[in-house]
């Protein structure tokens, strides 16, 4: 019988479904058909699920080697067998809700979302692009969207740009936390060529600079600059708390940038 919550652990649900929240409501709040929305966040949720488990299938050695007991594939929790299964249905589900999106959004998905997760996985988290990914993956979610849009058209680029700085901010905070155990195995990323000083305030500000991006773009009304300033409090805060709140932050931040494009 397989262990539910611990392949759900190990597919990184979560920040699974912070994503596909977002991408559902940036999709629900635009000129997309219903049905679309639905194929949408399916796609979505199974693309995230395919790159958490991947994640955990390729670094199970390495996180025995470091001990990480918060891993079920490495305290037995789910088996290996169970998380590959896992994976190839939702790669399967994924592809075809991505394509039921429309052909040039579900490449968009597949390619520029999903693929780039893989690629991170398969070795670029190790090297100095690290970041390329996080900005590709963010970065392409507002395409997709408007390309599986009623009229088809490509959004703003400010809005692609916010996405994009937000990924880049998501992708230091979200390896933060682990900095210490990537040391030990090699792990040579962007985030740890800065190390514990220097990413809490790139990271600020990168999310900082993604909502000022919206704010100068949209200029709606002076709301705008106080969330502004609610933002800068909580990115200067949250960047430096302890486990896997400076990325719950991040999400929290990608929320309020949602809100300034829905109501722009």
């Amino acid at each position: 019988m397989v262990n539910v919550v611990a392949l759900a652990r190990a597919g990184h649900l979560p920040p699974a479904l912070a994503v596909t929240t977002l991408s559902t409501i940036l999709a629900a709040t635009g000129d997309v058909a219903p049905a679309i929305v639905v194929a949408l966040a399916v796609a979505v949720l199974s693309g995230q699920l395919v790159v958490g488990w991947t994640n955990d299938l390729i670094d199970r050695d390495t996180d025995m080697a470091v001990h990480r007991t918060d891993k079920p594939l490495v305290v037995g929790t789910v088996t290996r067998q169970a998380v590959v299964t896992a994976t190839i249905v939702a790669a399967v589900v994924c592809i075809v809700a991505s394509l039921l999106c429309g052909v040039a959004a579900g490449t968009v998905h597949l390619v520029a979302g999903v693929g780039a997760a893989l690629a991170y996985n398969l070795g670029v988290k190790r090297t100095i692009f690290s970041w390329v990914p996080y900005l590709l993956a963010f970065g392409s979610v507002p395409i997709a969207v408007g390309l599986a849009s009623r009229t088809g058209d490509l959004p703003p680029a400010w809005v692609v740009a916010m996405a994009a700085l937000l990924g880049v901010g998501a992708h230091l905070l979200n390896v933060f936390p682990d900095l210490d155990d990537d040391a030990v195995t090699g792990m040579s990323g962007l985030p740890h060529r800065l190390g514990h000083r220097r990413i809490p305030a790139i990271a600020a500000a990168l999310l900082v600079g993604a909502t000022v991006i919206g704010v100068v773009a949209t200029q709606r009304g002076s709301w705008q600059w106080v969330v502004l300033g609610v933002v800068v409090v909580v990115a200067a805060v949250c960047t430096r708390a302890p486990g896997r709140a400076p990325f719950y932050a991040t999400m929290l931040i990608a929320g309020i940038d949602l809100a300034i494009i829905v109501i722009r």
